[in-house]
């Protein structure tokens, strides 16, 4: 149980640098985190793959969602499903949004890479 607590730790860890705006700048920082083969279903319907996030992120504006409800599940060793909820409400018309995130992680070499990530609204 104690890996299974240090590993939702150091996902936690690293699913929240990843909404770190200055790391999202971070081409470099982003690519090392994500998996040659990364592919992402955003909320807003469109599927992402790795180097047009790459692209999208260093110019992007951005502000942190809240984050709760943070959920590891183990589902082979190496490979780790991470669920959430983010919350983010819009500045200008005090809108609130909520997206349920999900993110497979996989472990290879001694470090963690994001392999696929989901956003599916919630509201």
């Amino acid at each position: 149980m104690k890996t299974e607590e240090a590993t939702r730790a150091e996902l936690e860890r690293l699913e929240l640098l990843l909404m770190d705006p200055a790391v999202r700048r971070d081409r470099q920082r982003v690519a090392a985190l994500l998996a040659e083969d990364f592919m992402e279903f955003g909320s807003s319907g469109q599927v992402w793959a790795r180097e047009a996030i790459l692209e999208l992120l260093v110019t992007e504006t951005y502000t942190p969602p809240e984050v709760g409800a943070f959920a590891c599940r183990m589902m082979s060793d190496g490979v780790v499903l991470v669920t959430y909820h983010a919350a983010r409400t819009d500045a200008a018309t005090g809108d609130r949004t909520v997206t349920l995130r999900s993110s497979i992680w996989t472990r290879a070499g001694g470090n963690w890479q994001m392999r696929f990530h989901q956003g599916t609204r919630a509201n």
